[in-house]
């Protein structure tokens, strides 16, 4: 057997039950069923000399950023660094941008993805990895034109190719292309029914557009595949409760939380980031959320080290004890991110850019409203906007600034702020519920907060 695994890719290995355990493991990790680190064991198992069943547990680690698994992706590399010797150029490209990822590194190892895809355009895990670390530093034009790069080499009969379309289609997403990315994501479902990531694209484009209803369909259409045993789940409920909320059913969307955002379905760090957002959206609406924002941070317990590890996780954090109440929690998590952040620690890191640009500002001006300032939290966080991309996350994930916008415009003097971001949202999507109800409070007399 030639050293190549099956897209023709030069391969580190010559053993069949080795790449047929790696070539698992990627498919999990492009559908989202279950963890692929027991299949990187059998394939270490097979070929215990190969060194990129070892950077893809690495990388699979990195991609959950949660600063606890730091220690467990370095040893992981340190494995693979002893094999790599004698491995092809292609895998030692993986392992280097891995190791920068490690470092903090993000728009290098992207750098390092592009060109290895150059040479490789059906190298499924460098598409695959670097879209998720285009969506961590907001790179929409990415997301997009990378995968562009590389479909036409692709053939559809390969079982991987829908996933790399659904990649596409949410590519397409971000950067407003709807139609195109609905056309893209259907047909990765026709020829894949289990594609989560394509029922997230869809879902995406859907929300954008103010096809609530529509969008509560979709989901519950292809439930059956995503809902059990697929860890994209849990952002999907999250999704089904954006639509609810954008109908105003908060009943709706408290029944979801309580079901699928809450307790024991919170497992992970981008699980509990989904559950704070939606806690967030429902306490600017006036909703007390305390018992849960006090519950969900409760089970989140991060130490202070970890803090200033990802901009966008800490905005989160600080959103969940703010919705519990524990504004001096609050403050003290932000004094830590921007020690970080404004320490001397290494530039390089990407996270550190984001968490001055975008985290920083936004999270005081987050403690601003919680503190009954509305008018120097739109001062704080107005101008966040124009560069809020930089810290991560899709458009509806980045759309909670719009909301606490509207919130504290509504109870303070900035009502030409509130009205103009109610004139680009009703331009770009029809009337909703939500939005009528910013109307609302925009319209009316202003009230001093108690």
């Amino acid at each position: 057997m030639s050293n190549t695994d099956v897209r023709g890719n030069p391969s580190g290995c010559n053993a069949s039950a080795a790449q047929a355990a790696a070539e698992q493991a990627l498919w999990r990790m492009m559908s989202f069923y279950d963890a692929p680190l027991a299949d990187l064991d059998a394939a270490i198992a097979e070929a215990p000399g190969w060194a990129l069943p070892h950077v893809m547990k690495a990388g699979f680690l990195l991609g959950l950023t949660e600063p606890v698994l730091l220690p467990a992706a370095a040893g992981h590399l340190n494995d693979a660094r002893a094999r790599a010797a004698d491995a092809p150029p292609r895998e030692r490209a993986h392992l280097e941008a891995v190791q920068l990822l490690l470092e903090g590194r993000w728009h290098q190892a992207c750098r390092v993805w592009d060109e290895l895809l150059l040479e490789h355009p059906r190298d499924a895990l460098a598409l695959q990895w670097a879209q998720l670390w285009d969506f961590h530093r907001g790179d929409a034009a990415s997301l997009r034109l990378r995968p562009a790069r590389a479909l036409p080499e692709w053939d559809e009969a390969d079982p991987l190719y829908p996933h790399v379309l659904a990649l596409h289609a949410f590519g397409l997403e971000e950067c407003n292309l709807y139609p195109q990315a609905e056309e893209a994501g259907r047909r990765a479902l026709a020829l894949q029914p289990r594609a989560p990531w394509a029922v997230h694209a869809v879902a995406h484009g859907m929300e954008m557009q103010g096809r609530i209803e529509e969008g509560s369909s979709w989901l519950r259409q292809h439930q059956a595949a995503w809902s059990e045993g697929n860890g994209l789940g849990t952002h999907l409920w999250w999704h089904k409760s954006l639509f609810r909320l954008e109908a105003l059913d908060t009943a709706g969307v408290l029944r979801l939380v309580d079901a699928h955002l809450s307790g024991p379905a919170l497992q992970l760090t981008l699980h509990r980031v989904d559950a704070a957002a939606m806690l967030w959206r429902l306490h600017l609406l006036g909703h007390d959320m305390s018992a849960h924002g006090a519950a969900l941070w409760a089970g989140w317990n991060p130490t202070e080290e970890h803090a200033g590890h990802c901009a966008f996780n800490d905005v989160h954090a600080v959103m969940a004890q703010l919705v519990a109440g524990d504004l001096h929690g609050a403050e003290a998590w932000l004094a830590r991110c921007a020690e970080r952040a404004l320490g001397a620690e290494d530039a390089r890191r990407a996270n550190h850019g984001a968490a001055r640009e975008v985290g920083l500002p936004l999270m005081r001006g987050l403690l601003a409203w919680a503190r009954g300032n509305p008018d120097q939290a739109v001062d704080l966080i107005y101008p966040v906007r124009s560069v809020a991309q930089q810290f991560g996350g899709s458009q509806a994930q980045r759309d909670l600034i719009d909301q606490t916008l509207l919130a504290a415009a509504a109870q303070g003097s900035h009502r030409a702020v509130g009205r103009a971001l109610l004139n680009e949202r009703c331009l770009a999507k029809p009337l909703t519920p939500l939005t009528r109800h910013w109307q609302e409070k925009l319209a009316a007399p202003r009230v001093a907060r108690a």
